[in-house]
């Protein structure tokens, strides 16, 4: 197979687990491993809320420099607003193909929200933007 990439094989235990600090000061992250198998073409971790309750960037219009990111909701609930799509409510067992580029920015979640979340490539950027017009006419 030509195609095979130089991947190596992962099993992240979840008696091992080490939960971290990340992107968002209110949740924590479990690294899956798959970022370190994939040689960074993929990150794969688990994300949930750490009972703080700080405002971050990320409720600001953002974008994440990404070609994948996927968002399947394990527990609880959030609502985001995408650009030229609306708010949108994601609930357990939802899943949320996140297409690349996209402005969003998160509205409210609650205390026992958890995702697993897919992006590539591995180190993403995310960055602040100015909000999409029609959100920010409707703003005013």
């Amino acid at each position: 197979m030509s195609n095979v990439k130089d991947w190596t094989f992962n099993h992240d235990l979840a008696t091992a687990a080490t939960w971290t600090p990340g992107l968002r000061e209110i949740f924590e992250y479990r690294d899956l491993g798959i970022k370190q198998a994939t040689r960074g073409d993929y990150v794969v971790h688990l994300i949930r809320h750490n009972g703080n309750k700080a405002k971050d960037e990320v409720q600001q219009w953002h974008v994440h420099d990404c070609t994948f990111q996927m968002v399947f909701v394990m527990n609880g609930w959030a609502t985001f607003e995408y650009a030229g799509h609306g708010q949108r409510t994601i609930r357990k067992g939802d899943c949320i193909n996140q297409i690349p580029g996209i402005p969003h920015r998160e509205i409210a979640c609650s205390e026992d929200f958890e995702v697993l979340e897919i992006v590539s490539p591995a180190n993403f950027k995310t960055r602040i933007v100015e909000a999409p017009p029609a959100e920010a006419a409707a703003a005013e």
